[in-house]
């Protein structure tokens, strides 16, 4: 499940790239919040769920791993297709659409952490810190623009 996770992610980050590659020579930002909810829900956070079942079979393996796969992966498209024609045609039903695809995202993200609350043993703590520490610091770096080679 971990690679299939790596590889939809894959897919969101280029959707979010062509998005703002759209938004930055149209000069229009109207989709800014589609863009970042894509890169934030669907590049990171679905390569960060992959990474860690890839690196830990016991979380791949449980049930919740499917719950989460398929409520993610549902629910981001349908919530991220009805904010951007909400946004062009302002067709205000279709806010129906953003909140039964936010709701399912949601759920997802909330059986991810079960998951890893429930089958992340005490062994595999030392790994899941360093993978999240990677993960904090390169966000850490593309906020703050911040190079290898500064002192903090």
């Amino acid at each position: 499940m971990g690679i299939k996770l790596i590889k939809i992610s894959s897919v969101y980050f280029a959707i979010g790239v062509l998005l703002g590659y759209f938004m930055s020579t149209s000069h229009s930002y109207v989709l800014k919040g589609v863009h970042v909810h894509i890169n934030l829900l669907g590049w990171i956070a679905l390569t960060l769920a992959g990474i860690l079942y890839y690196l830990f079979p016991s979380l791949a393996a449980s049930k919740l791993c499917k719950w989460h796969f398929w409520l993610h992966n549902i629910g981001l498209p349908i919530m991220m297709l009805s904010l951007a024609i909400m946004i062009f045609t302002g067709i205000e039903a279709l806010t129906v659409g953003t909140a039964i695809g936010a709701t399912l995202t949601c759920l997802g993200v909330l059986i991810f952490v079960w998951n890893i609350l429930k089958n992340l043993k005490g062994e595999h703590l030392g790994l899941f810190i360093q993978v999240f520490s990677f993960f904090f610091h390169s966000i850490i770096f593309l906020i703050f623009k911040i190079d290898e080679n500064t002192i903090y």
